[in-house]
């Protein structure tokens, strides 16, 4: 997707226009799982469970024990492979990305930059009260 670049200011209304469109790209899912992004409020933290999966020839991420493709819709009965949180974007990131007893899971590079602006997004929400719907 090329999209066209403008030394113009945006207003809010034009970078939530832009952040919808972006939203809709097409992208590589990462061998090395998925996480749920949520907050827990009452302990002021930020979490996210780490699901791991593979990718099927369709490019589908499947169950990696039973080979089934995962709902994209619903809940799913799985046990993540870890729960990460922390009390601001960056120290979460620092329990995903550097922990030494825990080796990252994340493959795919888009993916480590998805995850830094959901974890800033909900960093955001927290600060503000506010719920958190992970894009």
């Amino acid at each position: 997707m090329t999209l066209p670049t403008s030394t113009q200011p945006m207003d809010q209304a034009q970078r939530q226009a832009l952040d919808d469109q972006l939203s809709k790209r097409y992208i590589e899912l990462d061998p090395g799982g998925y996480f749920l992004i949520y907050l827990d409020g009452d302990q002021g933290l930020i979490c996210a469970k780490h699901f791991a999966n593979t990718i099927n020839d369709k490019g589908l991420a499947c169950d990696p024990v039973t080979g089934a493709p995962l709902p994209v819709r619903g809940p799913v009965e799985r046990v993540p492979t870890y729960a990460y949180s922390g009390r601001t974007a960056k120290e979460l990131c620092m329990a995903i990305f550097e922990d030494p007893a825990n080796p990252c899971p994340i493959t795919c590079l888009d993916h480590a930059a998805y995850l830094g602006r959901e974890f800033m997004r909900a960093e955001a929400a927290l600060s503000a009260g506010q719920a958190y719907v992970q894009d």
